[in-house]
This record gives C-alpha cells, sequence and structure tokens, in this order.
C-alpha cells in the first residue's frame, strides 16, 4: 500500500457524487487520486461475489420496480437483525447483472441520484480490473481495501466466504502481494481463515462503537468481546500480531459527549499503536447528518458543515487511513 499518513481511501467510490459501488463512482475516486478503494462484497445464489453494501438490496438498485422479481421480496434475520426486501442470495448473478444501481440517500444526495438506473452492479473481479487498470492510467499503485460482509451468515447457507474470495482473488491476480491488498471484516474468523489459506494481504479487524461481532457471538453467546472491549489495551494485546491492524468508527476517536461536542481524541489510536497495529476510521462526510451535533452549521441534513474541525482531530489522533465519501475532499484535507 503506498504510505501517506493517512491513506486516503475511497469508501465504495466516491458515494458522495454517484451511486456507491457503480462503475462511474469507483472510476470517480481514482481520477480524484485516492489511495485506494473500497468494495463490499456479499454472494449470489450461485457464488458470485457480489459488490454491494448489503446483501439486502432494495434500497441501492432498482430490484423493487422490476415485476419478475416481487416474488423474491421476503424477509430473513441477518446478523441477529430483522430485514424485509431482496437479498443477493437469492438470485443468480446473472439475474443480478440486469439490475441498476441507485443512491441511497437520495435526500441527502440528490445529484448523486441523477445517476440512478444508468449503470449495472458490479463483481469483485469488475472492480479488481478497473483499479489495475486505474492504476496503469495514472501511473501510480493504488490499493483496494475489501470488505466481507456476513461470512457467517452465509456459512450459514454452505458457503465458505474465505475459500470463495481467496481463489477469485488467486484467479484475478490479487492473491500474491504484488498488488496492494487489505482485507477487512467485522468478523475475525473469515480474516484468519484467509491468513490460513496464504493469502498475501493486510488484514484490519473492524470495530463499531457498540455490539458484538456475530461470528464471536454465535459461537460464544454473550461471553464474547464487545467491540469497545476488543478497542481496549487488553482486546489489542490479544489481536497484536494476528492481524495488522484495526478499523474504528469514528466515534471511538472523536468520543462525542451527550450534547454532541468533540471531546477527543480518545486513546484508542495510540493504544493500537503502542501494540504495532495499524488504526483506520470511518467514515468522513461533510454533509451535517454525519457530523458530530457541536460542528454542524446552519442549514439542511445535506448541507456540508464545519466538517474539517472533525476531520482535523482525526488526522492529530495520527490514524493511518481514512474512508471517505467525497475523495476530493479527503485528498485535498489529509494531504496538506
Amino acid at each position: 500500500m503506498p504510505r501517506r499518513n493517512p491513506l486516503v481511501i475511497g469508501h465504495r467510490g466516491a458515494p458522495g457524487y454517484r451511486p456507491e459501488h457503480s462503475r462511474s463512482s469507483y472510476d470517480l475516486a481514482l481520477a480524484m487520486g485516492v489511495d485506494a478503494v473500497e468494495p463490499d462484497v456479499v454472494l449470489s445464489r450461485d457464488g458470485v461475489l457480489v459488490v454491494r453494501h448489503e446483501n439486502e438490496i432494495s434500497g441501492t438498485t432498482d430490484v423493487a420496480d422490476r415485476i419478475e422479481f416481487a416474488d423474491r421480496r421476503t424477509t430473513k434475520s441477518i446478523d441477529g437483525e430483522t430485514l424485509t426486501g431482496w437479498f443477493t442470495e437469492d438470485f443468480t448473478w446473472e439475474e443480478l447483472s440486469t439490475l441498476r444501481c441507485r443512491e441511497r440517500l437520495a435526500e441527502i444526495r440528490p445529484a448523486s441520484a441523477t445517476f440512478d438506473d444508468a449503470q449495472p452492479v458490479l463483481r469483485l473481479r469488475d472492480v479488481l480490473d478497473l483499479v489495475r487498470e486505474g492504476s496503469r492510467e495514472y501511473g501510480r499503485r493504488i490499493g483496494v481495501v475489501l470488505e466481507l460482509k456476513h461470512a457467517t451468515y452465509f456459512a450459514s447457507l454452505g458457503w465458505n466466504m474465505g475459500e470463495v474470495v481467496a481463489a477469485e482473488l488467486a484467479d484475478a491476480g490479487w492473491a500474491s502481494g504484488a498488488l496492494p491488498l487489505t482485507v477487512e471484516s467485522f468478523e475475525s474468523t473469515v480474516l484468519f481463515d484467509l491468513q490460513e489459506r496464504g493469502l498475501e494481504a493486510s488484514f484490519i479487524y473492524l470495530l463499531e462503537s457498540s455490539g458484538r461481532p456475530f461470528d464471536l457471538l454465535s459461537a460464544d453467546g454473550k461471553s464474547a468481546l464487545t467491540y469497545q472491549q476488543t478497542a481496549e489495551p487488553e482486546g489489542l494485546d490479544a489481536l497484536a500480531g494476528r492481524v495488522d491492524g484495526i478499523s474504528v468508527d469514528k466515534r471511538m476517536i472523536l468520543a462525542p459527549d451527550k450534547l454532541g461536542r468533540l471531546t477527543g481524541p480518545t486513546a484508542v489510536v495510540s493504544d493500537a499503536h503502542a501494540r504495532g497495529l495499524l488504526v483506520f476510521t470511518w467514515t468522513c462526510r461533510p454533509e451535517n447528518k454525519f457530523l458530530a451535533r457541536s460542528v454542524r452549521t446552519k442549514g439542511g441534513a445535506a448541507d456540508f458543515g464545519d466538517y474539517e474541525a472533525e476531520w482535523a482531530m482525526i488526522r492529530d489522533a495520527e490514524v493511518d487511513g481514512v474512508f471517505v465519501d467525497h475523495p476530493d475532499l479527503g485528498v485535498s484535507f489529509f494531504r496538506r
């Protein structure tokens, strides 16, 4: 991975400007100068790695308007949460390839929504290929930060996500360490599985600001460590040497109080660094809706607030990577 502090990672491409995980979202992120892009992957019924933030796709595609798929609408429990909609694992890749991307946050990002229904859903292979091509076009090494979603859930359906991912990366030429690859997940078991398979990559453990990882909760119940406990010194001790780093919800660094005032940076970054762990954080967004209350400005949820005040605290905490929705803003700010 190219070494800048911090790495600027296009979160699902450039979703501040284009529907997330669409081809134009990734193309724009590369053009805006990111160090890496982050595709999320889930599985189709026939085992194809599909680039979607979630396996429930009613909010990010036109599937709900497709009469031929009306009978696929169903209710499922995904990682303990009950969801109703359309799920990738109920479609073949051939069927999913006919769907078109839509803006998930249309009220916040109406300009991005003007690109709705124009671009097909992508496979992981599509993103890997376009990043390789983009590296050649722009003359710099651009990485992929690959997020694996719902590995335990897909295992319950008979799919070993680690096996599928390892095979796809090898076939695409991304498994040998020659290209800058990072793999991340909220479930450590799939990361360890890929390590045992010999995948040459950096491995980052994602941490929410609350709750427990579903793989450990499924195995150990309420005795499983919470994400917060994992981010404490004793939890980080257990991760050192097992993974290359952690990626934390930005609130774990900013520590906003009940009035929305930023009280950080917390010790999580320095604690992790003391144990040889990298620290990434997500997600740096400029709109009022996503900022701590104390740095929101007058106007609506879609208006830009004083995002630089929030981002400055993240930068000054000396994180190693930031996920951004607006790559041009991220590159401009974090490379000053």
